[in-house]
C-alpha cells in the first residue's frame, strides 16, 4: 500500500519561509510526477507546483519566483521550499504523486494524495 506523509507546515509572519516535505512509501515501482496543491477555505484546490521524473517543473502565476518545488528521487521526496510568504498563500497544502505500484488486479499507475499539512502566514 503506497502513503503519502508530508511534513513542515506551521505559521509564519508574511515575508517569512516555510519548507514542506513529501515522502512516499510503501509498495513503489516508479514515480512519475509529483506535485504540490493547496486549498484555502471556500476555494477550490489549485496546483501550487509539480515537477517531473525528469526535473522539468511549471508553478502556478502567483507563487513564481517565490517557491520552488524539488524533489529526491533516490528518497521518493518532494519539497516545497516557500520564500516571501503572503497572507494569501495561507491553505492546506497537499501531496500528491502519481505512482506505478501493485493493485489488487496487478500493476498500474495512479495518483495518491497525502493527508496535508496546514500552512497560515500572518499579516
Amino acid at each position: 500500500q503506497v502513503q503519502l506523509v508530508e511534513s513542515g507546515g506551521g505559521l509564519v509572519q508574511a515575508g517569512g519561509s516555510l519548507r514542506l516535505s513529501c515522502v512516499a512509501s510503501g509498495s513503489i515501482i516508479s514515480i512519475n510526477a509529483m506535485g504540490w496543491y493547496r486549498q484555502a477555505p471556500g476555494k477550490q484546490r489549485e496546483l501550487v507546483a509539480a515537477i517531473r521524473s525528469g526535473g522539468s517543473t511549471n508553478y502556478a502565476d502567483s507563487v513564481k519566483g517565490r517557491f520552488t518545488i524539488s524533489r529526491d528521487n533516490a528518497k521518493n521526496t518532494v519539497y516545497l521550499q516557500m520564500n516571501s510568504l503572503k497572507p494569501e498563500d495561507t491553505a492546506v497544502y497537499y501531496c500528491n504523486a502519481e505512482i506505478l505500484a501493485p493493485q489488487a488486479m496487478g500493476i498500474a499507475r495512479r495518483g495518491y494524495w497525502g493527508q496535508g499539512t496546514q500552512v497560515t502566514v500572518s499579516s
